[in-house]
């Protein structure tokens, strides 16, 4: 959201003082110097005065979304019934194995742990039952640790059991940990409340769809919304890091967006990931002679600059842009591009350019 130059007090130093000696001045009655003690004793309250000045305009700053942060932007958040987003934990699923066949049934406790590392823990979401003869089940563990903290354990990562009990052999996760989340930031929560309006009928228009995918998790950067005959809406989703939904990002959409106080009777709503465009970057860098001797810093940048370029391309029907590319890497320092990949590409709404590889070669030149 674009914030306007706005001010809502003038704090000009300079101006402030000329206004103050003249008002001091027509009360005494004479020209006052610098060395004057009245004068000295305004100097000494000014840095008050200006204190107060911008206390005063940031107060009226917060009045307005573009300016708001913080609980100011939650109660502009409330006039219009946008509330941040509160952290999630990250969730998985798990297999849970029996040590052998027993002939009673056996009862593995809701809130029994598992962790990979001794720092991170995640537990049973319900209790499980075995009936007897079974020795396998299949369940769910919630990260006890609020957001992004618990995603991102890979299949068979979390397998230690902080609990042990009778008869359980094994408790490992079968899916990659998903979902946490951090407390929702301003940014994310402004642009929401800029986009309330839209969702204040039932979903139906496109802005209605993006405002309420959104409001399901603060890791959902972006949101295109499709309709392939009449009455099917089709949801397509990219997450913060650039990269498409997981299966539990895309399963919470569907939910939400299939209740009966969001969805119109007659869509038939499908949330989907994105497709993908795959690219690789080959580009050779050159460095002026005259700047050999600060080679090293030029690299490094150029090459944050490269990760800076992936982060950019990747969002929902961003084109694939070398020349974004090129304009980073001179920005870094670097003297000449030469862009061997990726070249310029065509990337509809529905699709998400993902860098497949990156190669970055480094020459010298004149300048």
């Amino acid at each position: 959201m674009t914030k306007p130059d706005l001010s809502f007090v003038n704090i000009d130093v300079d101006q402030i003082e000329a206004d103050a000696k003249q008002i001091i001045e027509d009360e005494l009655g004479y020209t006052i110097t610098a060395a004057n003690p009245v004068w000295l004793l305004f100097k000494s309250l000014l840095a008050i005065i200006l204190t107060l000045l911008k206390l005063i305009d940031l107060s009226a700053r917060q009045n307005l979304l573009a300016f708001a942060s913080g609980t100011y932007l939650d109660a502009i958040g409330q006039l219009c019934g946008v509330e941040r987003i509160p952290a999630t934990a990250a969730q998985t699923a798990v297999q849970i194995n029996l040590s052998a066949e027993r002939l009673t049934s056996t009862t593995i406790a809701q809130g029994t742990r598992i962790t990979a590392d001794n720092q991170t823990f995640f537990s049973l979401d319900e209790e499980v039952v075995f009936l007897p003869g079974e020795t396998q089940k299949e369940s769910t563990a919630t990260c006890l640790s609020l957001g992004e903290v618990g995603n991102g354990f890979a299949a068979g990562e979390l397998s230690q059991i902080v609990d042990p009990q009778p008869f359980l052999q094994s408790i490992v996760n079968i899916t990659t940990s998903d979902g946490g989340a951090d407390t929702e930031d301003d940014e994310s929560l402004r642009e929401r409340i800029h986009q309330a309006p839209e969702s204040f009928a039932c979903a139906g228009p496109v802005g209605a769809y993006v405002a309420r995918t959104k409001e399901v998790s603060s890791l959902i950067a972006d949101v295109a919304v499709d309709s392939s005959a009449p009455g099917y809406v089709d949801i397509y989703l990219s997450m913060t890091d650039g990269q498409p939904p997981s299966d539990q990002i895309i399963n919470m959409v569907q939910e939400h967006l299939s209740a009966k106080t969001v969805r119109p009777l007659n869509d038939i709503v499908t949330v989907h990931a994105p497709n993908q465009v795959t690219y690789s970057i080959d580009a050779t860098c050159y460095i002026a002679n005259d700047d050999a001797a600060n080679a090293a810093q030029i690299i490094s940048k150029a090459e944050t600059a490269v990760d800076d370029f992936i982060s950019w391309q990747s969002r929902l029907g961003k084109d694939i842009t070398p020349a974004k590319l090129v304009q980073l890497l001179m920005a870094a320092g670097v003297n000449h591009v030469v862009v061997h990949e990726p070249s310029f590409t065509v990337v509809d709404k529905i699709s998400l350019a993902l860098c497949s590889s990156k190669q970055i070669n480094f020459a010298y030149k004149d300048s």
